[in-house]
């Protein structure tokens, strides 16, 4: 008994087109990152199984050199580029009483 009610599932002659894919467009003014607004935020996360502790909002003049001073005062490894300051482990509460005690403003980021 045949049935008329079929449809093409997958087909490889080419014959039909393919679906283009679609992105929602961000807005134009929408931001690309943390804002820039003098106050230094950080945050953690969650990469390979182990806590990364991120810092943005520095000046890129100052990257290098509290890189590398939150690097010694956590005892940790870490990098600094791309504005952003990646200490190893969970260090947030130790780089928010670096920069109070700086005077430097200073917010936690995320949860």
């Amino acid at each position: 008994m045949p049935n008329d009610d079929r449809r093409l599932v997958y087909s490889t002659d080419g014959s039909l087109p393919l679906p283009k894919p679609t992105r929602k467009a961000q807005p134009a003014g929408a931001p690309k990152g943390p804002p820039d607004d003098g106050v230094v935020r950080v945050g953690c996360e969650r990469r390979r199984g182990g806590s990364v502790t991120l810092i943005y909002g520095l000046p890129a003049s100052d990257l290098d050199r509290i890189g590398g001073e939150l690097k010694r005062l956590c005892g940790t490894g870490g990098t600094a580029k791309d504005g952003i300051v990646s200490l190893q482990g969970d260090r947030r509460e130790a780089a928010i009483a670096y920069f109070a005690q700086r005077g430097t403003r200073a917010k936690r980021m995320g949860g």
